[in-house]
């Protein structure tokens, strides 16, 4: 679709074309529907009496994103606080009961970025983190009291990830604690050259970023990274250290608390990789920081085939339903999933941490984890097949190692109707998470996708007869998911409920009479700005036969008859089948509810917007992607006529997305006229920039090279006749979507003349959190669609 009318704001957008502008906003309501505090998130208490009610602010501002980090291995690094880059603060913590709805606020004095609440198995006490200018303070309290105390002279470390976690005595916690060494400091000149060297072994990487770029950030990844282990008295604030500082990637405590399995990274370290693929030893520790034995040194990872794992001990975990024994599996194929073999896996025991392993089983396809059920017997081991897209689940028993296991489930992990659910599970006292089990059922929690929409459920399994009971499911016309028991015995659940006209909210079901009870009474401030947006599940079908949907919303004030211009929203997902591709995801009962950078609030532009537009690409895994194009193509022609049909102007429809979602933007609008423009956010544009595979393509470049320049707009920037607008954060850290993608697309864009926008914002990565840049975004949008879409 050629569009040329280049009046108005666009010679004033070509002089600014290069310069900064100031952040703007977009018109009302969008800026309060963007600031508008939310509704707080709630979590069942482990004594099932309390609930936890936490509150956020919208989003932080500029000058936090602005923060300086660091950037190591992977990893951002706040070198003040030694933890992640802040993010939205928590403004408020309560605790109140299920019956009375009092809310009794923890107290933190000078809060600054409080961390997630970890209770104790029987939720008599929880722990926080309060992360303040001086670091990552702990805190400790009493839920019946709702009062926390820090502990003075601790200071967490988080850059590794989780800082603290109960101890099987569930009356100390485990923490990662920061040292009192300074930070290195940067040379006043480089100590050399930076050299890599491939000495003949394939390293098929992924495109990754924030990795590690000279010596001196090494010294700072290991500075940063190095913990003391300690553990701390929840009652009496002692802090007991454990062994020796280490630069620590994990600790797991084994369920009877005798002994810590740490893993800890080490040289050589990579300028390739990030730091989950450097070199790891894996040891049991005594709970006292004594080392007892190395159980595998993992050499840096770099080689490890796409799609594929590493060679020898991996995915080595305490076994909870016993005192101390470890399980883990080898690969059989040498880590590459492209190996014909019989057999992929093979599980390990290791019943005592210097004993002798056991072979458990073997599996045909790659391990995929176990659940241990209460019992002590109960064991559900998964398998996936990677090329067909399917997984089993196994019944073993941990008590009779010999006994023959059983098939319980084999399907599709693309089949949303087929889904059976996951397994409800209960945390014991010592804090071990099993699976819940009445005596030989189980009970299984799902989103029981239909044709109809998402209708959740909870099931009750009888593995014995292999019956199921239907327990629970989400009521007509509404939106209802399983939250959890709120006792022993099973009797009643916990459920989150909401529907189009009323904002989720929690109440209580009795599955004996089906009895309900509100427990939380929230009212969105803002319903009666959303109360005009009307949506619909709208399905059609391509001209190949494979059925689509998506959710249709009109804007506030739209009368029947009125014609619409719209903008369809979508994401590609690739399928092994037609039949899977095809079914409905998402439900129509759900309450409309709009927060960050959300294409929906285009809808108080007066558009009408096709959310979720299926965009399947359907094929085998390995060549899928021979026919992305046409079937890409295909699925938007389906898209337009199924708004003409709904009485859209079939000349006004602008197409959008997100990530892979900006690259089909872009690719409509390079090989088709359906759209009369695009909003192309934070995408990959050019596939010679990412040659070792992107999303769910395993080919490299030089095995396919003609699919990754057909797939690449780069390449086609000459027949991109229609205005695209490019919005990218400038520090965007995910893998393949470097911030050079944009840019470089611009200037092939400019360079054949094409009508583009390029947006770049500060501070910002993959998905933008502060409220400048996302009013801003929000606001470009909205002006990108009234200059193209409205009527002339």
């Amino acid at each position: 679709m050629q569009v040329s009318r280049l009046g108005g704001l666009f010679p004033l957008l070509a002089a600014l074309a290069s310069a900064q502008e100031r952040y703007r906003t977009p018109p009302e309501p969008i800026v309060s529907l963007v600031l508008a505090e939310d509704a707080p998130s709630t979590a069942l208490c482990p004594d099932k009496v309390h609930l936890l009610m936490v509150r956020r602010e919208a989003m932080p501002s500029i000058e936090t994103a602005a923060r300086p980090h660091l950037k190591l291995a992977g990893a951002r690094i706040d070198p003040l606080t030694y933890g992640p880059q802040l993010g939205t603060r928590v403004t408020k913590l309560s605790l109140r009961t299920l019956e009375d709805p009092t809310e009794r606020v923890i107290v933190i004095p000078g809060a600054g970025h409080l961390g997630g609440v970890s209770f104790n198995a029987d939720g008599s006490r929880f722990a926080l983190t309060n992360t303040v200018a001086s670091g990552i303070e702990l805190w400790v309290g009493e839920t019946a009291t709702a009062k926390a105390r820090r502990v003075d002279g601790v200071l967490l470390n988080a850059v590794q990830g989780a800082t603290l976690r109960w101890l099987p005595d569930q009356q100390s916690l485990l923490c990662s604690l920061r040292l009192p060494a300074a930070a290195p400091v940067a040379p006043a000149a480089p100590r050399g050259p930076n050299v890599s060297q491939s000495l003949g072994k394939k390293a098929t990487v992924r495109t990754y970023q924030d990795l590690l770029q000279d010596e001196h950030d090494v010294e700072l990844f290991v500075h940063y990274g190095t913990v003391q282990l300690a553990t701390v008295d929840a009652a009496s604030g002692s802090v007991r250290k454990l062994g020796e500082p280490v630069l620590c990637s994990g600790v797991s405590a084994s369920p009877d608390g005798k002994f810590l399995l740490v893993e800890r990274t080490h040289a050589p370290f990579s300028f390739h990789v990030p730091a989950g693929q450097f070199p790891q030893e894996t040891m049991v520790w005594t709970s006292d920081g004594t080392k007892v034995v190395t159980l595998v040194d993992q050499p840096l990872a770099d080689t490890v085939p796409i799609g594929g794992v590493v060679t020898g001990r991996r995915s080595i975990q305490w076994v909870p339903a016993s005192e101390h024994t470890l399980m883990w599996a080898e690969a059989l194929d040498e880590g590459n999933p492209k190996k014909q073999v019989d057999k992929r896996d093979r599980v390990f025991l290791l019943t005592e941490p210097k004993g002798t392993p056991q072979v458990w089983f073997e599996t045909q396809h790659r391990f995929g984890g176990a659940q241990f059920g209460e019992d002590g017997a109960l064991v559900l081991v998964s398998e996936m097949d990677r090329q067909q897209r399917r997984a089993r689940t196994w019944r073993y028993d941990c008590k009779d190692l010999a006994a023959a296991p059983k098939l319980l489930m084999d399907r599709s992990t693309q089949d949303a109707y087929g889904d059976p659910g996951r397994p409800m599970t209960r945390t014991d006292q010592r804090g071990r998470g099993l699976v819940r089990q009445d005596g030989s059922a189980l009970y299984l929690s799902g989103q029981g996708a239909s044709k109809d929409g998402d209708r959740p459920f909870l099931d009750r399994w009888d593995l014995a007869s292999g019956e199921k009971q239907r327990l629970f499911q989400c009521a007509e016309g509404r939106f209802e998911t399983v939250q959890g028991f709120v006792d022993e015995q099973g009797a009643r659940i916990l459920i989150s409920s909401e529907s189009k006209d009323t904002p989720p909210n929690t109440w209580l079901v009795n599955l004996q009479d089906g009895a309900r009870k509100q427990v939380t009474t929230y009212d969105d401030p803002a319903r009666e700005k959303l109360a005009g947006v009307k949506r619909e599940l709208i399905k059609y079908t391509r001209k190949d036969g494979v059925p689509l949907s998506g959710q249709l919303y009109l804007p506030p004030g739209h009368q029947p008859g009125q014609k619409l211009a719209a903008f369809v929203w979508a994401y590609p997902r690739e399928y092994n089948q037609a039949s899977d591709a095809g079914q409905v995801r998402g439900s129509p009962h759900r309450y409309v509810r709009m927060d960050g950078i959300s294409h929906l609030f285009m809808l108080f532009k007066g558009f009408a917007v096709l959310d979720e537009a299926a965009m399947p690409i359907v094929g085998p895994v390995e060549t899928a992607n021979d026919q992305f194009l046409p079937q890409l193509v295909m699925n938007g022609e389906a898209a337009v006529e199924a708004l003409a049909a709904r009485g859209i102007d079939r000349t006004r429809i602008a197409v959008g997305g997100h990530s892979y979602g900006a690259f089909m933007t872009a690719n409509l609008l390079a090989h088709s006229d359906l759209f009369r423009c695009g909003i192309a956010r934070s995408g990959a544009y050019n596939r010679t920039l990412t040659p070792f595979g992107f999303q769910n393509e395993e080919r490299t470049l030089w095995q396919a090279p003609a699919i990754y320049a057909q797939m690449s707009p780069f390449m086609h920037a000459d027949k991109v006749n229609e205005p695209i607008l490019l919005i990218h954060g400038e520090d965007d850290n995910n893998p393949g979507t470097f911030p050079v993608q944009s840019p470089r697309f611009y200037s092939a864009l400019q360079g054949h003349g094409a009508t583009a926008r390029l947006v770049m914002l500060p501070h910002e990565s993959h998905g933008y959190r502060a409220k400048e840049s996302v009013l801003h975004t929000l606001a470009e949008m909205g002006d990108w669609l009234d200059r193209w879409l409205r009527a002339d």
